[in-house]
């Protein structure tokens, strides 16, 4: 059998002469999951086809819901397996197991067209075939679409790939090659390749969705289990599951087709563009014909964008918020030419995306307004469609809980088959029927298998969804939401998240390499000079509508200067004013009475060349022009490390670290500004990045003031407090983190802080790792008897310590000491100057310690950090937002312990659901095995009572009691199949079996006692006393049993505040009560109950139900308490599964780690392992 494996990228992992690749899983746009998935080819076979309809007719489609169920066994029955390269059917199984069928599709391409197609395939042939047609060779293309994407055949890697790795290649030159556009025939050609520019969701029609629900697995159980009610002549009860499965079904689709049509009308836009032909024609054309390559003409006014694209001229105010949860505008520059290979991810600021709103476009047309740019992406490949797809083909969720629950069902059916025994062999004794006997074993399977239990389970999430909707915290995967209640560690973006959004300038402090000059508190009092001119200049802000929109720090920067931007458009005159240059912007001082006549300035300054802000870059930068263009400056801003390398060393003041240090460890945000002039031969058309921000001289610090907000340090402590790990995660100076931290109540007043400094190897050296003491950025003043002390404290475990670690020295630590990760992480607090991607990295580390990560940030940079979380908590103002799984409205981190409180009461809310459901297919499992023995079994109505009037409504408000209004420092269980369950179940079972039969055996020790008549068997000789006493009991049973599985504290609120809960108990049980002591002959005769005249034995029943509740109440409450404790004493005490707590223990028992201020090298590391 043919089969192949693929890597996440789409390519081979190596090219064998038979190998074979199939697409990649479905991933987050910023995680590369090591995981892969296997396709084998195969081809129809007619007479199998034919014999597969023969047989689904014979067996009245039970072979088409086997082949639904087992994909695999409905290929095997009807197709050969052959090479990839001859198949039309594939079968695709992911790395969770899941099995795909899809169709391989071929589309005819014109003669000649194949190359023309563009330069990203080197060779034709690697993604076409021929087939003879009328003696002709006619190109074909073979495809096949999965989740969306398109995968086509390519011969010389024996492949199928995505149609996305012919362009994946593309360098910055190659876009720019697409400037002035593709033909028609080039256009075509590409759109048969590439497909239509449409993230299509697929909107399914009321009767498919009703064949696929019901070919579920839930509603074929209930469908024979209907059945098999008729043939047993239980009318009204399957009549009524009848009703009830119609309901649910109907709201199903409804709710299906609904959320299908929320996610299509959000997916899918189609909009007319305009682009640019190769014969310099411009065309519009709809949205959905664009294909990667065509060169889009965007208007000044914007667009909503229908693709991703890269931008090759002018600049772009663009709004990203559906896709990061950032509300603030982002401005798009244009892509450098020279850039080497292009990647959406690294160039994100001459990337625009698909789906974001651009606002404003402008300089990309002299005269003509707007910008041009140059489709990279369309459809699902784009950025849009990934996270659409993530939606739409969610992966499954490796969590405890839910896979327990499917082991539990299993465990269940072995309980049925062991009642199915039991029952066939008690029933043959009889003069019981064969057809009989069939059907009362069957009949113990629908009773132990609850076919609700799934549903039932997931009433604690909606509830939970529901409130936490209330409080402003809006929920796109319930499941998380049992998730969210068993995280152990939290990780948190800093500005923004825990301190203020906005900054205050707090001074200006000039600075040469003679040194610094004083704090100047307000800028608009420095001299005239490039630092007032860099504060002005350097930034990314743009007008709309006369209102300035950019980063909140930027504009407080250019507030405190006084100067005004002015729009710059595209005028002529503006631009013939500054010397002929294309202006971005222009800005223009104030006439300030603060400032004095000798520093008074009145000449504008605009900005003709602008290169955004990068986190991997640190920096930005921009080129200005005086009027009449006599004289350009370059500017630059940025983490002050990166700005003070970026200039000449005799520039930059000799106290510039210490100073950095003094203003960091105070909690200062501090920015670096430079300069450089640019002489007349230079085009600043055509400038590179590289060239502007190398030889700058520099000018100052920058110095703001970053608040952190009053919620933070009380979330903070809260959470310490339960013992959940807290840590931050940020791109600021890893001082100023470390300010925060402890301003915050990360670390504690008591607490020291180590900083681990890790370097990459170099030509002249070796990797080197070293811990060394920090106390608030004053180590280098601390003695060594101090150190000494500390050491001493450190290696007895007297002092708490915190790992600080920045950017630079966390990927050298994961390049260089891997076995070193690990006990940086367990202790590791503060992560500084970290990229994008390496918080979603650490985020993936953390998790590989079996840490349930938690990640709280509120902008873009933190997107593919909250995505990889196991819960990603995004402060946004939208409503909902597929940058994370949970958006709150709220500014602060106070949804965080909200969203744990809520995510605890769903978890032991489904616990407790579970318990019961199994509890009550026991019950009632008890209460038919009993009365089989006895010839009889309950009635019609009797079950109706106990499923409809006692469980279902009891299960149904359940889940209602809200969530403890404190966070306990123990986490509750995920594991179904953990002791105290299991053991809780089975000796509650036992005492409600052993009630049961006591209230027969009492029942038939009266004097009054009728025996029933034994030559009638099943619900034929009802009513009879054996069936009453069992009835009367077993319904207590359902009610006292639901109070004592719906657990409290310390994860809920008490029962009493779920007041509909208790409402509920006290009619169910003054109704049985009813029933017991005085029923009305109506509801008597209806439910084929014996009068009992005795009332003494009435209240003895009534007695022995209250006994058998006070039994389960005190066992469940010593189980809750610890009474299996004993049991754990004698099998001796195990290692955790969890690595970090094993290595945790392992650290604790370490007498010489972290090893301070010794240089360590890879060879020379003492690895402390994990058995």
């Amino acid at each position: 059998m043919t089969k192949g494996r693929m890597d996440t990228l789409g390519c081979p992992e190596e090219e064998p002469p038979g190998g074979f690749c199939s697409p990649s899983p479905r991933r987050e746009p910023h995680c590369k999951p090591e995981t892969h998935m296997d396709v084998q080819g195969f081809r129809w076979v007619r007479w199998r086809v034919w014999l597969c309809h023969i047989g689904s007719v014979l067996s009245l489609g039970l072979l088409l819901v086997l082949f639904r169920w087992r994909p695999r066994l409905g290929v095997l029955a009807r197709c050969n397996s052959c090479p990839l390269a001859f198949a039309n059917i594939l079968l695709l199984r992911d790395s969770f197991g899941q099995q795909y069928v899809v169709e391989v599709l071929t589309e005819e391409l014109e003669e000649g067209s194949l190359e023309s197609a563009g330069s990203e395939a080197e060779d034709s042939s690697d993604w076409r075939d021929t087939v003879q047609l009328h003696k002709e060779e006619v190109p074909l293309l073979h495809y096949y679409l999965f989740e969306g994407l398109r995968y086509v055949w390519m011969a010389r890697k024996g492949a199928f790939c995505r149609v996305s790795v012919l362009n994946e290649d593309w360098t910055c030159a190659d876009i720019y090659r697409f400037r002035e556009g593709l033909s028609r025939l080039e256009q075509n050609t590409r759109r048969k390749i590439y497909g239509t520019n449409l993230i299509d969701v697929p909107v399914k029609s009321f009767m498919r969705l009703l064949i696929e629900e019901v070919l579920n697995p839930f509603y074929v159980f209930q469908v024979f289990s209907i059945a098999l009610w008729l043939t047993d002549s239980y009318y009204y009860y399957a009549a009524c599951i009848v009703i009830i499965s119609l309901i649910s079904i109907c709201v199903s689709l409804y709710e299906i087709r609904k959320q299908s049509n929320t996610i299509r009308s959000m997916a899918q836009q189609i909009t007319n563009v305009t682009v640019r032909r190769s014969s310099g024609e411009e065309d519009s054309l709809s949205s959905v014909e664009l294909v990667p390559g065509d060169c889009v003409l965007i208007p000044q006014e914007g667009l909503l964008l229908p693709c991703d694209a890269a931008l090759l001229a002018g600049e772009c105010m663009v709004n990203e918020s559906m896709l990061t949860g950032e509300s603030v505008p982002v401005m798009k520059t244009p892509l450098p030419a020279a850039g080497g290979r292009y990647s959406p991810e690294t160039q994100r600021r001459h990337t625009l995306f698909c789906g974001t709103q651009c606002i404003q476009a402008k300089g990309g047309r002299p005269g003509r307004g707007g910008a041009i740019a140059v489709v990279t992406s369309t459809g699902f490949f784009t950025a849009k469609g990934d996270l659409v797809s993530s939606i739409l083909y969610p992966q499954p969720i490796n969590f405890r809980f839910y896979q327990d629950a499917i082991k539990f069902l299993l465990f269940l059916g072995g309980v049925a088959l062991c009642g199915t025994v039991y029952s066939i062999v008690i029933l043959s004794r009889t003069n019981t029927t064969w057809w009989e006997l069939v059907i009362r074993a069957l009949d113990i399977v629908t009773i132990v298998v609850p076919p609700a239990l799934p549903a039932a389970i997931t009433t604690g999430t909606i509830y939970a969804q529901s409130r936490l909707k209330r409080e402003g915290v809006f929920c796109i995967s319930p499941p998380r939401i049992n998730i969210s209640g068993k995280v152990s560690l939290f990780c948190f973006d800093k500005t923004g998240t825990l301190t203020e959004e906005g900054l205050d300038v707090w001074g200006v402090m000039e600075g040469s390499g003679a040194g610094f000059s004083e704090l100047v508190p307000d800028p608009r009092l420095l001299p005239q000079g490039p630092m007032l001119s860099a504060m002005a200049c350097c930034h990314s802000v743009a007008l709309l509508g006369g209102q300035p929109l950019g980063d909140p720090l930027e504009l407080k920067m250019i507030e405190s200067t006084g100067w005004l931007e002015e729009p710059a458009g595209d005028d002529k005159t503006l631009d013939s004013e500054f010397g002929g240059h294309r202006v971005l912007a222009v800005m223009r001082p104030p006439a300030c009475p603060l400032q004095s006549e000798s520093v008074s300035i009145h000449e504008a300054v605009a900005l003709v060349q602008r290169f955004p802000f990068s986190s991997s870059l640190q920096r930005m930068s921009v080129v200005t022009v005086n009027p009449e263009g006599q004289s350009s400056l370059a500017f630059i801003k940025g983490a002050p490390e990166m700005v003070a390398s970026l200039c000449l060393r005799e520039s930059v003041p000799a106290q510039f670290s210490n100073t950095l240090r003094t203003f960091a460890s105070d909690g200062f945000r501090v920015l670096a500004l430079g300069y450089k002039t640019l002489y007349g031969q230079t085009d600043l058309s055509t400038i590179e990045r590289g060239e502007v921000e190398r030889d700058m001289q520099f000018l100052g610090l920058l110095v703001m003031k970053n608040l952190v907000k009053p919620e933070s340090a009380e979330v903070i402590t809260t959470l310490r407090l339960a013992h959940l790990r807290t840590v931050m995660v940020t791109g600021d100076n890893v001082l100023t983190a470390v300010n925060v931290a402890r301003t915050c109540g990360m670390l504690g007043s008591n607490e020291r802080v180590i900083f681990v400094h890790a370097t990459p190897q170099t030509a002249q050296s070796l990797p080197s790792l070293r811990f060394h003491l920090g106390e608030g950025g004053t180590e280098d003043t601390a003695t060594q008897s101090s150190i000494d002390m500390y050491t001493q404290g450190l290696y007895q475990g007297v002092i708490n310590y915190h790992l600080a670690i920045n950017g630079k020295s966390f990927s050298a630590l994961c390049d260089h000491f891997p076995e070193y990760l690990p006990k940086v992480l367990m202790r590791g607090t503060v992560y500084a100057r970290m990229a994008p991607e390496q918080k979603t990295q650490l985020v993936t580390e953390l998790q590989k310690l079996n840490y349930r990560v938690g990640m709280c940030g509120d902008g873009a940079n933190d997107c593919g950090a909250l995505r990889a979380a196991d819960v990603g908590v995004s402060l946004s103002e939208a409503e909902a937002s597929v940058a994370s799984p949970f958006t709150s409205k709220s500014d602060n981190i106070s949804c965080v312990p909200l969203l744990i409180r809520e995510g605890r009461c769903s978890l032991v809310t489904s616990f407790s659901l579970f318990k019961y459901m199994a509890l009550y297919s026991l019950i009632q499992f008890s209460s038919v095995l009993i009365l089989y023995t006895e010839k009889t079994n309950l009635g019609d109505l009797q079950f109706l009572f106990f499923d409809m009037v006692l469980v279902t409504l009891l299960a149904i408000v359940m889940g209602k009691g809200g969530p403890s209004t404190e966070l306990h420092p123990q986490r509750p269980p995920a594991s179904l199949l953990a002791l105290p369950v299991l053991a809780s179940l089975t000796l509650h079972t036992l005492l409600l079996i052993l009630g049961q039969v006591s209230a027969l055996l009492i029942t038939t020790s009266q004097d009054w006692f009728v025996p029933l008549n034994s030559t009638m068997s099943g619900a034929a000789n009802l009513p009879n006393l054996e069936d009453t006493s069992v009835f009367d009991l077993s319904g207590y049973q359902y009610i006292i049993m639901a109070v004592v599985v719906t657990k409290g504290y310390p994860y809920k609120r008490p029962l009493y505040y779920n007041v509909v809960f208790v409402c509920v108990l006290l009619v169910l049980f003054a109704l049985m009560s009813w029933l017991v002591l005085a029923p009305v002959p109506f509801l008597r005769k209806l439910l084929k109950l014996y009068y009992i005249p005795d009332m003494n034995f009435k209240i003895l029943l009534v007695a022995l139900a209250a006994l058998n509740f006070v039994f389960c109440f005190l066992l469940e409450m010593l189980i809750d308490r610890g009474m299996l404790n004993c049991l754990r004493l004698l099998r001796g005490r195990r290692q955790s599964k969890k690595q970090y707590k094993r290595l945790d223990v392992l650290l604790s028992d370490s007498p010489s780690w972290p090893p301070l201020d010794q240089p360590l090298v890879p060879s020379q590391c003492t690895v402390i392992g994990l058995s």
